[in-house]
């Protein structure tokens, strides 16, 4: 196991050439202290986690001290923000120290909220514990639930002000991932007409992540194709489990199909396909609904940036893959949620529910959970699950095609309901979870909820009978809960 001084450092990335990033220093933050430390992402790449325990931890989590072998950077990008091109973004408030080589791969640690960068155009470079809080909370939470994310290892917070609607307090979270290089890490050269950056960047990639790809002829149409189901992919997952994310720009779109820059992000409580998590997205650009189409909008902005490395036509064949590799994904899930064979049939089956769902306010978490117990005997009522629809007769009216189509299958309740268990969580990170973990952290330097939801969201598809209440539909308050961008 390694210590903070032994941490096995490459840097890849910052051996390609200085048109890619900026050199940077992270910027102390006064009497660092630690929040909380994930044991599960430390030991991703071999660090002890008593090293935790150590009184300059939280120094080392925070940049404040130095890591032997890190070269810190922030890397440039540009990006689609809601629509709009804007031509240079960059890391404003993140920088990456390198990667950590392991047996398993690299894994690269950023710091964010470690202070100004060249890219931080008018912000201050720092993140705020609310925010540090809920992106260590969420990263976990999808990793939980199966869904390709950046991991976070630490939170570390400091009474250094910060100002956002209010004033807060500081706190930088070490996050990791295979790669943080995003779409709009391409879009920057493709504006700025320079292919042999873009050539330079995709080769880069493809070797530390798509290797079999390097001695083919046609390597950048299939790197594209292979972005593009990666998304398609993810966006599925997003859909299935009813994620929302919220500020879906190119430059918060992983090139690994990641999960990444978690702000205001949310679940779905009542099933709701318009909902939008984002209080700054007024337009609904980035509703749940939405996502979908916007995975693939953005696909096409990545590939107009790959054009000058292959043909126009190669391009676009990558992109027609999309639609299917969407729908097949996003098919297969949710007849695994449903607990039926997957197939194109499904799908009145599925728009069916979900059109209850949605006319009945259903929370659909606590649905498809509650859903694994169905019992398809011809004279079950199904009561609790029945009761959770107001309209009850439209229930009924779906469940009598949910248990023909089962009895079609000669599907065996007791292993169907095993199955459903595991592909239908009874936890998520609900806003209101994490707004009191939030509230606790911020007013009373408490950290015991954060460490709790932590534990929790690990295994999401468990009973958990002592945690019961967190799989509790939210409390009336919880819809005033309001988080946008600064989130």
């Amino acid at each position: 196991m390694h210590t903070f001084e032994t941490l096995p450092f490459a840097n890849s990335f910052a051996a390609l050439p200085h048109i890619f990033y900026s050199a940077v220093t992270p910027t102390p933050l006064a009497h660092p202290h630690l929040v909380s430390f994930n044991a599960d992402a430390a030991a991703l790449i071999g660090l002890d986690p008593a090293q935790a325990q150590r009184p300059d931890a939280p120094a080392y989590l925070s940049g404040t001290a130095h890591l032997y072998g890190a070269q810190p950077v922030a890397a440039l990008y540009a990006g689609h923000q809601f629509g709009y091109f804007v031509p240079q973004l960059g890391d404003g408030r993140a920088i990456l120290l390198g990667e950590v080589q392991t047996p398993h791969g690299g894994w690269e640690l950023q710091l964010k909220g470690a202070g100004l960068t060249p890219y931080s155009r008018n912000g201050d470079g720092r993140a705020v514990l609310r925010s540090s809080i809920r992106e260590y909370l969420c990263s976990e939470a999808m990793h939980g639930l199966g869904i390709p994310t950046t991991r976070a290892l630490s939170i570390v917070g400091s009474a250094d002000e910060v100002y956002r609607e209010q004033v807060e307090t500081a706190a930088v979270v070490m996050r990791m991932a295979p790669s943080f290089v995003r779409f709009g890490s391409f879009e920057v050269f493709f504006y700025r007409s320079q292919p042999d950056a873009i050539r330079i960047l995709a080769d880069y990639v493809i070797a530390r992540h798509y290797p079999e790809l390097l001695d083919a002829s046609d390597k950048y149409p299939r790197f594209l194709r292979a972005v593009v189901l990666a998304t398609a992919r993810l966006m599925a997952q997003w859909q299935a489990v009813g994620f929302a994310h919220g500020v879906m720009n190119t430059d918060n779109m992983s090139i690994l199909g990641l999960t990444l820059d978690y702000g205001p992000f949310g679940f779905l409580d009542a099933y709701d396909p318009g909902y939008i998590c984002n209080h700054s997205d007024q337009g609904g650009r980035y509703a749940f609904d939405q996502q979908p189409d916007i995975g693939s909008w953005n696909l096409t902005r990545l590939a107009q940036a790959l054009t000058p490395l292959m043909e126009v036509d190669a391009a676009k064949e990558a992109l027609n893959i999309y639609p299917a590799a969407f729908a097949t994904r996003y098919i297969d899930l949710m007849s695994a949620k449903l607990g039926i064979v997957p197939g194109k049939d499904n799908v009145p089956l599925i728009t069916g529910v979900l059109d209850i769902l949605h006319s009945n306010h259903v929370d659909y978490t606590i649905f498809w959970r509650a859903l694994c117990g169905f019992d398809s005997s011809p004279d079950a009522t199904n009561a609790p699950l029945r009761d959770l629809f107001p309209d009850r007769a439209a229930f009924d009216a779906w469940a009598i095609g949910y248990r023909a189509r089962l009895q079609a299958e000669n599907s065996q309740d007791t292993a169907r309901h095993d199955a459903m268990y595991r592909v239908n969580p009874k936890y998520i990170l609900r806003n209101h979870l994490a707004e009191i973990a939030i509230r606790r952290a911020c007013d009373h330097h408490d950290f015991s909820a954060v460490e709790r939801l932590l534990d929790l969201l690990r295994r999401p598809f468990d009973e958990q009978p002592e945690n019961a209440a967190y799989a509790s539909a939210p409390p009336d308050w919880a819809s005033h809960i309001s988080v946008s961008c600064s989130s």
